[in-house]
């Protein structure tokens, strides 16, 4: 579950590793449509190159966010770079939308004027296509639900996957069949496809780019256990946003009128918080007086 994780098994070191394999891979796979492309005169698999270049970019955005992630806090940025991660992940669900307009305007320029293409050299690099975004995928499928930038990836490799696979099958039947519509007829279905997974990425994203509650934390259920703490009578300002794709803070205030600050009670919420809720970062102020500050009185938690 992106930016809620209990437990982090798949680190920096191992994604990273994932991305570097993986944009190796897929530039590879550019550099041959490229060649085969050019040899064949085919403009669909000139097309899928510029496709699948820009998903290597893709794969190098996130790679970036990953490494900027890793950096310590400074002066001017108190976190860290953390946040890169999110940014990225929204701008590859962006770019995938992008990139499936570009797909589907094309298909629908082919339904009307079809057009001959060679259906063996095509299904020859296609298949290829198919083992390499495969194996591209599964770099990434351990990690995509404790990071959403390793889940944009995944999507990435997958929606590519699907369209190799669906050009070697159109390409099948336009040799039995002769049916030049076929090829993007399927390329319609398969940005169909492609936007359906795409969607949740994007609202997901967009919700921690905006400092939303993260997807798999129940506010309403941490607020419920920071009321039934021992001494405490109120809760206030209470904050939860995600710092990362993989990390999540909370900021809250506790009234607890007849009680002093208890170092032990603070080191019991902080751990509780984390293995219940998967909150990385905790902060509390505790009051003895219940004094809200502006934003509590218009409306906070």
């Amino acid at each position: 579950m992106p930016a809620h994780a209990h437990a982090h098994t798949h680190g920096p070191a191992t994604r990273s590793r994932a991305f570097a394999l993986g944009m190796l891979l897929n530039t590879s796979f550019v550099v041959a449509e490229v060649i085969f492309g050019v040899r064949a005169h085919s403009l669909a698999l000139l097309s899928d190159a510029g496709h699948n270049l820009s998903d290597v970019l893709a794969l190098g955005l996130a790679w970036g966010a990953l490494v900027l992630g890793q950096r310590p806090p400074t002066e001017r940025h108190t976190y860290g770079l953390r946040r890169a991660s999110i940014l990225a992940a929204l701008a590859n669900a962006i770019v995938l939308l992008v990139v499936v307009g570009g797909i589907a305007w094309e298909a629908l320029q082919r339904l009307g004027r079809p057009q001959a293409v060679g259906e063996g050299v095509v299904m020859a690099v296609a298949a290829v296509g198919v083992v390499i975004n495969s194996v591209s995928a599964l770099l990434f499928l351990a990690g995509r639900k404790e990071d959403l930038n390793v889940n944009a990836a995944f999507l990435h490799m997958a929606a590519d996957a699907a369209v190799s696979l669906s050009v070697v099958v159109a390409g099948f039947v336009m040799l039995r069949t002769g049916w030049l519509w076929l090829d993007p007829a399927v390329g319609l279905a398969i940005g169909a496809m492609i936007v359906w997974a795409t969607w949740s990425l994007l609202r997901e994203s967009l919700q921690l780019a905006m400092d939303g509650v993260p997807r798999g934390v129940n506010i309403l259920e941490v607020d419920k256990y920071l009321r039934a703490l021992p001494g405490v009578s109120a809760v206030h300002d209470l904050h939860i946003w995600a710092m990362s794709t993989t990390e999540v803070a909370l900021t809250a205030h506790l009234v607890r009128p007849d009680a002093d600050t208890d170092d032990e009670l603070l080191q019991r919420i902080s751990r509780e918080l984390h293995d219940r809720h998967g909150i990385e970062h905790t902060t509390i102020q505790i009051e003895r007086e219940d004094g809200r500050c502006a934003q509590a009185e218009a409306g906070a938690v």
